[in-house]
């Protein structure tokens, strides 16, 4: 049987239909997840991490992170260790917000240990909101799990 050009043109016409339509689909399933569910709540409360950041910086010193069994273990600046710090650690994953982690923390030796309860590696932001006699910091990081 020898198809003529209705018939070629007719199945290239479905082909791209079809297509679209798979597309369309496929697009609507996607799972996605947004940073935060109230940002702009926390867009106007921003101010107070810029000014924590502000005091980190002026405080010297950066973070030290390693993975010891498990655990994450957090070394904060020198300038902590005689002092009790007290606050937050948050580890975001970008792509799944089920995958983040949190931990309220007090420490007097300026060392955080976390337990890693996931088992998913990836990029990792942590994010360590601590404060220090009434004076709020802000340390952000990048780590691989």
């Amino acid at each position: 049987m020898k198809f003529n050009w209705g018939y070629k043109i007719l199945f290239v016409y479905l082909a791209f239909v079809a297509g679209i339509v798979f597309l369309a689909i496929k697009a609507s399933t996607q799972k996605f997840d947004l940073v935060q569910q109230d940002y702009y709540a926390d867009e106007l409360k921003y101010q107070n991490i810029i000014d924590a950041r502000a005091h980190a910086k002026l405080e010297g010193g950066d973070l030290t992170t390693s993975i010891v069994n498990g655990h994450l273990i957090i070394q904060l600046p020198a300038s902590f260790n005689a002092t009790v710090a007290k606050g937050t650690a948050h580890l975001y994953y970008a792509a799944d917000e089920t995958k983040d982690l949190s931990k309220s923390f007090s420490s007097s030796n300026a060392q955080i240990d976390m337990e890693l309860l996931t088992k998913t590696k990836g990029k990792y932001t942590l994010k360590l909101e601590v404060e220090k006699g009434g004076v709020s910091f802000y340390y952000e990081q990048k780590i691989m799990l």
